[in-house]
């Protein structure tokens, strides 16, 4: 019996949130012949979490499902929602995607689309969160950002937590002297990102979306957890 890989997002209201979402989960499809990838989500999309738990542990047994968080941090939703769900059903839980070296090249990549020269400062924007947890997770991706790019990185918060992105980004512009862009720390497309495209920065970068390497790690995190090993890291 082949294993299923439920990939379980926070979910939008936004069409284009779901449709970046399923663009990830085909890509990982195409990485993963062998394995059933399904998609759910936590709130505001179906099938929801309860629901995709149901179908993947009646297609594949509980011992042949793997749910991987499509979050680039720890958190509330992995914490209590995704955990307790997945405990509940009685089925293996993998780490989030993120904080991680690895998704420097996707957060790069997406700067460089957005047209972001090389040494401007950037804001690192997430969506935010009151677990001291994810706060921590997103500082040291822009610690990691930061390291990349030679140039200075600030994390900041679209809600729930500071500095602002907006603070940030004032913040960077004094000390530099310099217009600051902002990152996107975002997997999908959807209100958090309104918001960021309607802010102070010069720049805004597009969510990571369906970047190849967001799909290597959610294959990866699925091997790590499921005991199949992991594949070789993206160059």
């Amino acid at each position: 019996m082949s294993p299923v890989l439920l990939a379980v997002a926070h979910g939008s209201r936004d069409p284009a949130a779901q449709e970046c979402v399923l663009a990830l989960t085909s890509r990982v499809a195409t990485f993963a012949p062998g394995t059933h990838v399904r998609t759910a989500f936590v709130q505001n999309a179906a099938p929801s979490l309860a629901e995709g738990l149901h179908d993947a542990v009646a297609q594949a047994g509980a011992d042949g499902v793997v749910v991987v968080p499509l979050l680039l941090s720890s958190g509330y939703h992995l914490s209590s929602d995704i955990a307790g769900a997945a405990r509940a059903a009685g089925v293996r839980l993998a780490a989030p995607l993120g904080p991680g070296p690895r998704l420097v090249r996707p957060l790069a990549d997406r700067l460089a689309e957005a047209g972001v020269p090389g040494q401007v400062p950037v804001v690192l924007a997430a969506a935010g969160s009151r677990d001291p947890r994810a706060l921590a997770d997103i500082r040291r991706q822009a610690a990691m950002l930061a390291a990349h790019r030679h140039a200075p990185v600030v994390a900041a918060f679209a809600s729930a937590a500071r500095p602002t992105v907006d603070e940030a980004v004032s913040f960077l512009a004094s000390l530099t002297g310099q217009p600051v862009a902002v990152a996107s720390y975002l997997l999908a497309p959807g209100l958090f990102h309104d918001r960021l495209r309607l802010g102070a920065g010069r720049w805004v970068s597009a969510p990571i979306g369906d970047h190849p390497v967001a799909a290597e790690l959610v294959l990866d995190s699925f091997r790590a957890a499921a005991g199949l090993g992991v594949a070789a890291a993206a160059a």
